[in-house]
């Protein structure tokens, strides 16, 4: 099933989703950072038959506004919003990976009324993370761009399925392949993450949460079971097999534990 293009405008800034019109519940996907919504197609593809499944290029990401003057955790989440609304998508199931989990729980927590479900996919309620952004400033100086290939590219991802979906990501100009994203925007988008935790965020989601975990998670095990403590009817599942891009490496496995718990909404 193919891909209907949407392009949301807020304050500005283009937004553009992909939309698969699929009957249902509406879903909204969100990537992580320095990601992009094709990262969602294994998994939306078995979603359509039965959801609407809508996946957005987050700001300063893939094909939607590059450099964005605001990169603040408030300015992902009014996109949020702002897609849903101009898509019509009545009480949406969010999930994201990731920092896209993290502009979902966010968004939970500021619009209770918004979602009907929340999912979190190697994402929880972080930080302090001192450190955090130059990390990642760090990685991404690591790429060695341009890429000669997307097979090169994947293989410099790790290979394999993830490896791939990271790939996918890039764009072919005259000299290589290179991302769709820019460093500083990136590393500014991460930036709060580094400087506090949002456990009183989580405290205010109230609508229904699944938390699904790489066996080999990035989420610290203490900052999981704070989560847990804080909300106990949180659902939560681990992937075997699997690390922090779980939905990349197995969306077979992802899909059975997201069709599980969606089974199970009112």
């Amino acid at each position: 099933m193919p891909w209907t293009q949407h392009t949301v405008v807020r304050d500005g800034v283009r937004l553009v989703c992909r939309d698969r019109g699929g009957p249902g519940r509406p879903l909204v996907l969100l990537h992580g950072l320095a990601g992009h919504s094709g990262e969602w197609d294994g998994l939306a593809e078995r979603l359509a038959p039965h959801y609407r499944v809508v996946a957005v290029d987050q700001r300063g990401h893939g094909a939607s506004e590059r450099r964005p003057n605001d990169v603040s955790r408030a300015a992902y989440v009014a996109d949020v919003v702002a897609v849903v609304d101009r898509l019509g998508l009545d009480r949406p199931v969010l999930a994201g990976q990731s920092l896209g989990g993290h502009t979902a729980l966010l968004t939970a927590a500021a619009h209770p009324d918004l979602p009907a479900a929340l999912v979190l996919v190697e994402a929880g309620s972080g930080g302090p993370s001192p450190g955090l952004d130059e990390h990642i400033g760090g990685w991404l100086d690591s790429w060695p761009v341009p890429f000669p290939s997307r097979e090169a590219a994947a293989a410099f991802f790790g290979g394999g399925p993830a490896g791939a979906g990271w790939a996918a990501g890039l764009d072919e100009r005259d000299d290589g392949w290179w991302p769709r994203f820019d460093r500083d925007v990136m590393v500014g988008s991460i930036a709060e993450n580094a400087r506090r935790s949002f456990h009183e965020e989580w405290d205010r989601v109230t609508c229904p949460t699944l938390l699904v975990l790489g066996r080999k998670s990035f989420i610290p095990a203490e900052e999981v079971d704070e989560m847990l403590r804080r909300r106990p009817a949180t659902q939560a599942v681990s992937i075997p097999d699997t690390g922090h891009d779980l939905h990349l490496e197995r969306p077979e496995a992802l899909y059975g534990a997201l069709s599980a718990f969606l089974d199970g909404l009112d």
